[in-house]
């Protein structure tokens, strides 16, 4: 009996050391201050379109440099970052995004000998065309142009161009036959 009461005794000790830890009650102000900077504040700055359709938790860099189509839809989890000075990321009208991908139109440099974050970004634009579908959790980087009515399959990793109406697929994804 001696041992049981131990237990829940230390049961009760650490769930009270964990409630009463002072950064777990700073925490939402942290999750705020993210959500503000990455969520709330950039669609004030960015080009929407008509019957825009965004989780609640997807996120946005340079969002000045946004543009998003009438009806697109941004699944969960989805991040689109625009370069810091010139490149863009515009998302033609109709295109839906599953959870969790992420669009970028920046690389750092790779140049050896100097760290990859001292490197100037390499910076292109990223351009989806109309009623695409990106498939959870795919990765477009920069430079890369999905034609209209494009399919990228899910995981995918898209590094070059995909035509019109082309379904796409893998790391790095290739085009894996035309919609009929």
């Amino acid at each position: 009996m001696a041992v049981r009461k131990r237990t829940t005794l230390g049961r009760v000790a650490h769930l009270l050391g964990s409630v009463l830890d002072p950064l777990v009650w700073l925490h939402p102000f942290r999750m705020l201050h993210y959500y503000g900077y990455s969520h709330v504040r950039p669609r004030r700055q960015m080009r929407l379109g008509r019957d825009v359709r965004l989780a609640p938790n997807t996120s946005f860099r340079n969002a000045e440099r946004i543009e998003l189509g009438d009806q697109v839809q941004l699944g969960e989890h989805t991040a689109l970052w625009a370069g810091r000075s010139t490149s863009w990321v515009r998302i033609g009208a109709r295109t839906t995004f599953g959870p969790g991908c992420f669009v970028t139109a920046a690389d750092y440099g790779l140049a050896a000998g100097r760290r990859i974050t001292d490197q100037e970004m390499v910076e292109r634009d990223v351009v989806i065309g109309p009623d695409c579908w990106i498939g959870t959790k795919s990765v477009i980087t920069a430079g890369v142009t999905l034609g209209e009515g494009c399919v990228i399959g899910a995981g995918s990793v898209v590094t070059k161009d995909v035509p019109a109406g082309a379904i796409a697929a893998g790391v790095p994804a290739r085009v894996i036959r035309m919609r009929s």
